[in-house]
């Protein structure tokens, strides 16, 4: 097997447009599904009849893969009446799916306050909307910064899956040059040294941020 890496410096340009257009997605997906999560997670923790719907929200996502939610939004939702492209399906898709990992990331971070801050806040005449805005959501956001970045690294990686529903992404960009040049251990090998490019870049960046929130929780307990 005659391995030749020097092909890649032809479309390579094209790989890190590929590349960015991952990042664009997994960014998206995620600001979209910490939303989502946010809600669900509340709704969830709530005593309204709306917390079952949370429920079964995260049950039904956590228990169908990726791959098929991708191909119900793609390939199903026009069946509907409903048409997105390929940008918008990896999105939601994306977004969708990670809000309900999110939720009970969300979901834990709330219930480890302890219930006495919020008892207290509302001794002292603040509502239940603002004490949870000011008192509990930033100390739950802190607890759940660190699973919240897992949940991005996560949401980089899958963002392959949307190839499948002809997203130009890394990865189908690599199958294409691929399938073109005869050359797949090459271009498969770059595309893995792309997202570990782009996934240690990310951990290191939220290891900073976890880093700087516990040593300002350090500096204040002082």
């Amino acid at each position: 097997m005659n391995l030749d890496f020097s092909i890649i410096i032809k479309y390579l340009p094209f790989m890190l447009q590929g590349a960015g257009l991952t990042i664009e997605l997994a960014v998206l997906g995620i600001a979209f599904g910490i939303l989502l999560g946010l809600v669900a997670a509340l709704l969830k923790i709530s005593h309204t009849p709306l917390r079952f719907i949370a429920h079964f929200y995260i049950w039904l996502i956590r228990g169908t893969p990726l791959l098929v939610q991708l191909f119900l939004i793609y390939f199903g939702l026009p069946e509907l009446g409903i048409k997105l492209n390929a940008f918008a399906s990896s999105v939601l898709g994306l977004g969708i799916n990670s809000g309900a990992y999110i939720a009970e990331v969300f979901r834990g971070g709330i219930e480890a306050i302890p219930v006495g801050q919020t008892e207290a806040s509302l001794s002292l005449g603040m509502g239940k909307l603002l004490t949870m805005r000011r008192i509990i959501f930033p100390q739950a956001l802190r607890i759940a910064l660190p699973s919240l970045g897992n949940q991005f690294i996560i949401s980089l990686k899958d963002s392959s899956l949307c190839s499948v529903i002809t997203m130009s992404e890394l990865l189908q960009t690599s199958q294409r040059f691929a399938s073109v040049t005869f050359a797949s251990m090459e271009f498969y090998t770059a595309a893995a040294a792309l997202y570990l490019l782009m996934t240690t870049v990310l951990s290191a960046v939220l290891r900073s941020l976890e880093w700087r929130l516990s040593k300002e929780n350090r500096t204040k307990g002082c």
